[in-house]
């Protein structure tokens, strides 16, 4: 009988790149009957984001993963506002991010740790006036949102939070109120003891260690391969938290060729690739700058090669890729990225930057997929870098 290969230990660069894609979803046939929940499952986390250009980056997440799936059923899949019925809720994770409702225990050292003012606190001034105003409200009129709390600003300055808005937002990192549906972008607000489900709420709550564990190693299968630095990025925890607490994840030290600090791996994914994987197609697909294939910059260079900073906070004129550059992924590499926008019917690639002559038919490929998904049916071309690139880039449009 012949015994299954061991588990590697070092990795090559290219092995560590297929993990990533693999633990993403980004590798293989896409299940596409779980949808964009099962996207949210398998992630563990998708980082809400205010800028809509091409799309809402929640909604490119799943895209990414599994292609031209309706809108209207990605939004369904997050938001469920039915009494002790949410599968998911808003809160402070990577970033804002939605979660899956079974996550809510695991994160209440954190709703904890905003309720203690000497932990650093919510670091905004409210009154127990305005909270009893919120709580008062939700409890006889159900779920609200700002404006019927009295409205989100003192001013038409965006920063100039009213008393309500204050209250209301501290309250959701304290826990003592929940989203878990959004409306026109606009945060809906419920008691949890409503909204989510009894199993839930009555759920035992981890320590602030255990939950630490618990998300490290959560972290580890979903990057399947990474430093303690990307592990503990993924859920925002701080690397002196997580390193005494690593042993206690199931994760497995790795070296990866080319890489200069030490790394934990995915030990599934460490089998997976003894058995001579991960196989399958390889999405060929526009990302999010919010996707959290790419969250953690410096890997997001390490793996893929690939220097990106979102420029949209950056004066026009200096601009180097553009206001929302969405990096181009195939054959599992990054091979260029370009700069979308929606202009009627038609999807405009406003910047252009591939690496190569040969990613420009892939981009073309990207571009008529996400062109379709978002309603437009033609695509137009400004400028291209490198310039010679143009003509392979608008033939390949055809």
């Amino acid at each position: 009988m012949t015994s299954a290969p061991a588990p590697r230990t070092e990795l090559s660069a290219a092995e560590a790149r297929r993990l990533a894609l693999h633990a993403q979803g980004l590798i293989g046939v896409p299940d596409r009957r779980a949808g964009a929940a099962g996207v949210l499952r398998d992630l563990g986390a998708v980082q809400l984001d205010t800028i809509s250009v091409l799309a809402r980056s929640h909604e490119l997440v799943p895209y990414a993963r599994l292609g031209a799936i309706g809108r209207d059923g990605i939004e369904k899949a997050y938001w469920n506002h039915e009494p002790h019925g949410a599968s998911t809720f808003e809160y402070w994770a990577h970033a804002a991010c939605i979660l899956p409702v079974e996550q809510w225990p695991t994160f209440a050292y954190r709703r904890a740790a905003y309720r203690d003012r000497a932990s650093g606190g919510w670091g905004l001034p409210t009154s127990g006036e305005a909270e009893a105003l919120v709580l008062g409200k939700l409890r006889d009129e159900g779920p609200c949102m700002t404006s019927d709390f009295g409205g989100a600003r003192k001013s038409a300055e965006w920063w100039d939070w009213s008393e309500a808005k204050v209250a209301v937002e501290k309250m959701l990192a304290t826990g003592d109120v929940v989203c878990v549906e959004r409306r026109g972008w606009r945060r809906v607000y419920d008691l949890p003891e409503r909204a989510l489900p009894k199993a839930v709420l009555d759920a035992p709550e981890p320590t602030r260690e255990e939950s630490h564990v618990q998300l490290l190693a959560q972290a580890g299968r979903r990057l399947g391969v990474g430093t303690i630095g990307d592990i503990a990025d993924y859920y925002r925890l701080k690397i002196p938290d997580a390193r005494p607490l690593m042993d206690q994840t199931g994760l497995v030290p790795v070296s990866v060729r080319g890489w200069i600090q030490p790394a934990w791996a995915d030990p599934a994914a460490l089998d997976l690739l003894a058995a001579g994987g991960p196989r399958g197609r390889h999405r060929t697909t526009l990302l999010s700058p919010f996707d959290s294939l790419i969250w953690e910059r410096d890997r997001m260079e390490r793996v893929f090669g690939m220097v990106h900073r979102i420029e949209a906070y950056t004066p026009a004129a200096k601009r180097v890729h553009g206001y929302f550059a969405m990096p181009l992924l195939a054959g599992g590499k990054l091979l260029g990225r370009v700069d979308p926008k929606r202009e009627g019917k038609t999807l405009v690639a406003r910047k252009v930057s591939l690496d190569t002559a040969g990613a420009a038919q892939p981009m073309a490929d990207a571009l008529r997929e996400a062109a379709g998904w978002v309603g437009c049916d033609a695509v137009a071309v400004e400028q291209v870098t490198p310039a010679d690139a143009a003509g392979a880039l608008r033939a390949a449009l055809g």
